[in-house]
């Protein structure tokens, strides 16, 4: 295995995790930025407030957006054990 492979392998990897990462981290910062604008409205200074909204709507992304994660995941990992015989050389 070169190591150009294993370069291309990480990065491969590390795009993988952003993508799979990306629909809960936005559902967050839009939730957290929504909590916050309506905190300095309303001068409500609870930190423990943004909390709960926060892991109920990335719980909910979870769930909406689970099938697509699952099949993404499943592809790269077929990917990549389809892969593996061209790696033994």
């Amino acid at each position: 295995m070169s190591e150009l492979t294993v370069l291309e392998l990480g990065r491969n990897a590390v795009m993988m995790i952003l993508l799979l990462s990306a629909p809960m981290l936005l559902v967050a910062l839009v939730v957290g930025l929504v909590i916050s604008l309506v905190q300095a409205l309303t001068q409500l200074n609870e930190m423990t407030l943004s909390y709960v909204p926060k892991i109920v709507a990335v719980f909910a992304a979870l769930a909406i957006a689970g099938p697509w994660l699952l099949s993404t995941l499943l592809s790269y990992t077929v990917g990549l054990f389809g892969a593996l015989p061209a790696f033994a050389r």
